[in-house]
């Protein structure tokens, strides 16, 4: 017999498909059923009505601190974050849930091969640059990474085969992503198999709360850490632990501080950097307007030319209240292979399925102030996002060997 919450939650969420389907019998065995447990876990909130910020009324520009300014206090800047890096007050958490499957790669994508005549690897790229300020400093700072429930197992695995790539392991934790049902584009969950469901992680934005599902903030609110610095696994020029954009942020006595980049395009495809009724904001690309897109200010720039690079900064202690929140829910269509309830496995060739997702740019809504810290493209950007082309392997590979990295 059926949990009673978990049958009111189906009731409540009508999920009459599968309510029925939990009654076929032999499904479940005595005590054991994985599609019971599974039930159990969800945090329903994802069909439920969530805040949007799509709106454009009252979105303004917003004041970016350029890398002219940066370099004229790079100094006083770099002490006040080294101070604090040597302090502890920073901790490092990498949004590294997601698989290679764009690249042609089915396993972690930190885990990818950008190296052409030796190895060198995504993670490895990253763990190299957090190591610059390591060595500088003269500590290591606690470094989280986040994975899913898909690549958890071989990004452990990854890391411990590599000696971590010479950061120190004691420093270094491991969690793993909450993940949300998926839906067809009637609201119905989707079995993955006969007794498992369809399940996708939750999207970026979720880093927080799952740390926390994860029994991680007690210590970390006891330790010294007042910053956390969170970034995306695909950059790897990304500036981590980066003492001078820390330093400007504390200087500032703003909130949060994001690390952005002037858009090469209108259409770059970066979220854009804003104010929404006085507060920081950043609008998706595929959400901002022509019009906004190509506005532009008195001194001829653009508007909202300036795009966020996953790289911020964020107090623990105003990330502590956003963990009942009510945050924007992005709902993704994708093509996603299933299971239907009479037992056959359907791969579709067209997209057919919801994903629901949050992102950590919404987080930003959430703080008072934000600097926006304007770091060079061609020093710190170098996303791999597509096999070919824009934003991809071979682009990258340049603005590796650019920067002085043999490949």
């Amino acid at each position: 017999m059926i949990n009673e919450t978990i049958k009111e939650n189906l009731i409540k969420h009508n999920q009459d498909k599968l309510l029925s389907y939990l009654s076929t019998p032999g499904l479940c065995k005595a005590n054991e059923c994985k599609l019971e447990k599974q039930l159990a876990a969800v945090d329903w909130s994802f069909l439920e009505p969530h805040k949007s910020y799509n709106s454009e009324e009252d979105i303004k520009p917003i004041d970016i601190l350029l890398n002219d300014a940066v370099e004229e206090k790079r100094g006083k800047y770099e002490k006040i974050g080294l101070d604090a890096i040597r302090d502890g007050k920073l901790a490092l958490v990498l949004l590294a849930g997601g698989q290679g499957t764009r690249l042609g790669y089915d396993h972690p994508k930190g885990m990818f091969n950008v190296g052409v005549n030796k190895d060198l690897y995504i993670f490895e790229c990253l763990i190299n640059n957090t190591m610059k300020v390591v060595e500088k400093a003269g500590c290591f700072v606690p470094f989280y990474i986040m994975t899913s429930s898909i690549n958890n197992d071989e990004t452990v695995a990854f890391f411990e085969e590599h000696n971590y790539f010479g950061y120190n392991p004691d420093y270094i934790t491991f969690f793993v992503q909450e993940s949300n049902p998926v839906t067809d584009f009637e609201g119905n969950i989707l079995l993955a198999d006969k007794d498992e469901l369809c399940m996708s992680p939750n999207g970026n934005g979720g880093w927080f709360s799952s740390m926390e599902r994860n029994g991680l903030l007690d210590s970390l609110l006891e330790s010294p850490v007042e910053w956390i610095n969170v970034f995306s696994v695909d950059n790897v020029l990304q500036g981590i632990a980066d003492p001078v954009f820390l330093g400007a942020t504390i200087e500032s006595k703003k909130t949060c501080g994001a690390k952005v980049v002037a858009k090469a395009t209108p259409d770059e495809k970066v979220g854009a950097i804003c104010t929404m009724s006085g507060m920081p904001h950043i609008i998706e690309y595929y959400e901002l307007s022509e019009k906004m897109m190509n506005e532009k200010i008195s001194d001829g720039t653009y508007a909202y030319g300036y795009g966020v690079i996953l790289n911020y900064l964020f107090p623990i202690k105003k990330l502590k209240h956003t963990l009942n929140a009510d945050m924007p829910l992005h709902i993704v269509k994708k093509a996603v292979p299933y299971m239907d309830y009479d037992g056959n496995y359907i791969n579709p060739s067209e997209v057919n399925a919801y994903k629901y997702e949050t992102l950590a740019l919404d987080l930003i809504h959430a703080m008072d102030t934000c600097l926006a810290y304007e770091i060079i493209r061609e020093k710190e950007f170098a996303p791999i996002k597509n096999k070919e082309g824009v934003d991809s392997i071979d682009t990258a590979r340049e603005l590796l060997k650019k920067n002085g990295e043999a490949l």
